[in-house]
C-alpha cells in the first residue's frame, strides 16, 4: 500500500495572497476542514505545508499554505498534485477502499475466471465504474454494486466478480 494518498490538484490561484485553487480527488469535500498539514510533490519530491486556511467555491477547494503568501509562488504550484499521510487518515468503513489500493487487482469471476485488472474507477454519480483491462487490452466495465462486486481481497491482491447478464 502506498504511503501518501492523492486528495487533489493544484489548478490555479486565487487572489495575491497565495490561496490556490484546487481540485478534490474525494468524496467528502469537507475531509479538507480536519486536515493540518499537506503534502505537494514538486518534481517527484513531496514537501510538507501547514494549512493556514480552508474555504469552499463551487465545487472547488480554495486552500492557503503556510509560507505561500504571494500570487507567484501559489502560481508556480500550479498543476501540482497534493496528498496526505495515510498513517493519518481515519480507517474506513468496512467495504469502503482507497482506489490507489484496487488499481492494478486481478479480477477474478466467482467461478474462477481472470478478467483482467482494474486499470482505472470512475463514479457516475450512482455507483463506480471499475475498469478491468485483459490481456488483449480489452476493456470490461463493472458496476461498483453489491450485485457484481462479491468480494474484495487486497492481501491477496484481487476482486471477485459475478456477472449478471448482459455486463460482458
Amino acid at each position: 500500500m502506498t504511503k501518501y494518498l492523492e486528495i487533489g490538484q493544484i489548478v490555479n490561484t486565487f487572489g495575491v495572497k497565495g490561496m490556490m485553487k484546487i481540485v478534490p480527488f474525494t468524496d467528502d469535500v469537507r475531509r479538507f476542514d480536519n486536515l493540518e498539514t499537506i503534502y505537494i510533490e514538486e518534481q517527484g519530491v513531496k514537501k510538507e505545508y501547514r494549512i493556514e486556511e480552508v474555504k469552499y467555491h463551487k465545487n472547488l477547494v480554495l486552500l492557503k499554505l503556510n509560507g505561500i503568501d504571494t500570487m507567484d509562488s501559489a502560481e508556480e504550484l500550479k498543476q501540482c498534485y497534493i496528498y496526505i499521510d495515510r498513517e493519518k487518515e481515519e480507517p474506513l468503513e468496512e467495504g469502503i477502499y482507497y482506489i490507489v489500493d484496487l488499481i492494478g487487482l486481478e479480477v477474478y469471476t466467482d467461478d474462477g475466471n481472470l478478467l483482467g485488472n482494474v486499470e482505472d474507477i470512475y463514479n457516475t454519480g450512482s455507483n463506480d465504474i471499475y475498469v478491468v483491462k485483459n490481456k488483449e487490452k480489452k476493456e470490461i466495465l463493472l458496476p461498483g454494486i453489491a450485485d457484481v462486486i462479491k468480494k474484495v481481497d487486497l492481501e491477496n491482491k484481487k476482486i471477485i466478480v459475478h456477472l449478471i447478464p448482459g455486463l460482458i
